[in-house]
């Protein structure tokens, strides 16, 4: 296990990122043991330690040399891409420029004349971009991100090529399974979302760890972590439910 995965799992447990406890919901209305919330990731130290993770998976993954530009989509993305953007220069002496998107298309002031729906402009003709964000659970928000792009490069008339997706933890899990009334069906695995956006975009997708090594490790080290609000160390009972939720919604290797 590389080094910036360890130290990832690290924080995710120190600052109580991630969690396990009854009663959790995913937004598709499954129920979940855990749950990873980057938004503790909240001080001077853990937002540059965040952008540091992204920078060394940059760096190990040969991503770095093939990158101008870090983006993230608004909101938590946004500060993905700053940190990474001041890691990578701390790190490894590259200056990259960092952009994100706004919510809605500012006309005044240097986009007098222009639709401009990213905050800092920096896309240039022929830049390469590699966006970033915290997790891909639908991957939604990355279909959006890579629209506004075309978009700008196209009002523009710029050439922007998107080299990558990255993003800090792979839930590894299908989509939901609805029935007819719209209601989620429990126990079914519906897509690999991560797998069909890479064949849908043709973009590559990156992850600093995936939940199943970061759990791993944190077990096998006895690493304590919050569950049902205690700091303690994964018992069996936790790991067992883990593993449970994983063979219920968990892709494979090769996909669902």
């Amino acid at each position: 296990m590389d080094d910036y995965k360890k130290r990832l799992a690290l924080t995710l447990a120190e600052t109580g990122a991630l969690f396990f406890d009854s009663d959790l919901f995913l937004k598709d209305g499954r129920p979940t043991p855990y749950f990873v919330n980057m938004a503790m990731f909240r001080t001077g130290r853990l937002c540059l330690e965040l952008g540091s993770f992204f920078a060394s998976m940059m760096v190990s993954k040969g991503i770095l040399e093939q990158t101008d530009i870090i983006v993230g989509p608004s909101y938590k993305g946004s500060a993905i891409a700053l940190s990474t953007s001041i890691a990578l220069w701390k790190d490894s002496g590259r200056d990259l420029a960092y952009d994100y998107d706004r919510k809605e298309a500012k006309t005044h002031g240097e986009s007098s004349g222009m639709k401009s729906m990213f905050v800092n402009s920096a896309f240039f003709d022929g830049c390469r971009v590699f966006v970033v964000d915290d997790v891909g659970t639908s991957m939604r928000t990355k279909y959006d991100l890579l629209s506004k792009i075309e978009d700008t490069a196209r009002e523009r008339g710029i050439r922007v090529r998107v080299v990558g997706v990255g993003i800090a933890i792979d839930r590894e899990q299908t989509t939901a399974v609805y029935d007819h009334d719209g209601n989620v069906v429990l126990g079914e695995k519906g897509r690999d979302a991560i797998r069909d956006f890479v064949s849908g975009s043709g973009v590559p997708v990156f992850a600093v760890a995936r939940i199943r090594e970061v759990l791993e490790y944190l077990y096998r080290e006895k690493v304590p972590v919050m569950i049902h609000g205690s700091k303690t160390p994964i018992d069996e009972e936790t790991k067992a439910r883990f593993d449970a939720y994983m063979h219920a919604y968990g892709v494979g290797p090769d996909g669902v």
